[in-house]
């Protein structure tokens, strides 16, 4: 897409209701990703976000700051011609997910993972009808083939820009549940954020805070906000 190397040239950023979606328009013209493919969106609420992504530039674009425009990229170019491929990768978080990795000791930090990790996995239970089991110990025990495969069908159901979202969820979350938690509305976002740290938290009560490690969890931290609001987008 040229206009990412370019300045600004536009007056004017729109948002125009077509067939397949909404499409962004800079001064009638519209707006393509870096793989030249029609930039449309499946909602209004998505379109205006970008549109507002590019009112805001100023002589010329930086690409960090459209957030949105990169995740609606990479649902177009990249996850719609792998939707079963990164459907899959997905999907096998569940028979490792961070939920069911259980600390033996010491007692405080068990007794806390079932305290905060428990009701994520009864909620999965529930609304998702997948009961995942916790483990402990180091070896790998496989979890119930029909809640993996439940999982899994529910992830291949997502279009395209979901699935983009998604995968930011599951990915800086370490957990599918979490993931599905976060895009269903379990609970507020931040707060799913916060149970996916619980081990790095309960690390910092005990040695103390390391800067470069929350500055990088701050910045998964942002990621998955956007991931999660992306996703309401989709919808």
């Amino acid at each position: 897409m040229s206009e990412w190397k370019q300045k600004r040239f536009w007056k004017e950023v729109a948002v125009a209701e077509v067939e397949s979606g909404f499409a962004i328009e800079l001064d009638s013209r519209r707006v393509k990703t870096p793989a030249k493919a029609p930039l449309i969106v499946p909602t209004r609420e998505m379109g205006d976000a970008i549109a507002a992504e590019w009112d805001a530039q100023t002589e010329s674009v930086d690409p960090l700051s459209m957030p949105m425009t990169r995740s609606a990229n990479a649902a177009i170019d990249k996850v719609s011609h792998q939707h079963g491929e990164v459907s899959d990768m997905l999907a096998d978080y569940a028979d490792s997910d961070l939920l069911c990795y259980r600390a033996e000791m010491p007692v405080e930090l068990v007794q806390r993972q079932a305290e905060i990790w428990d009701p994520a996995l009864d909620w999965a239970a529930e609304a998702l009808a997948a009961r995942l089991q916790p483990r402990t110990g180091i070896l790998h025990v496989p979890q119930d083939p029909e809640a993996l495969h439940r999982l899994r069908g529910l992830v291949h159901e997502m279009t395209p820009f979901q699935l983009a979202a998604f995968h930011d969820l599951v990915a800086m979350s370490g957990s599918l549940v979490l993931g599905f938690a976060a895009a269903r509305g379990w609970r507020p976002a931040d707060e799913i954020w916060e149970m996916s740290r619980l081990d790095e938290l309960w690390q910092e009560q005990q040695w103390g805070r390391d800067d470069e490690a929350q500055a990088t969890a701050d910045l998964k931290r942002t990621a998955f906000l956007h991931a999660k609001r992306f996703y309401d987008f989709s919808c």
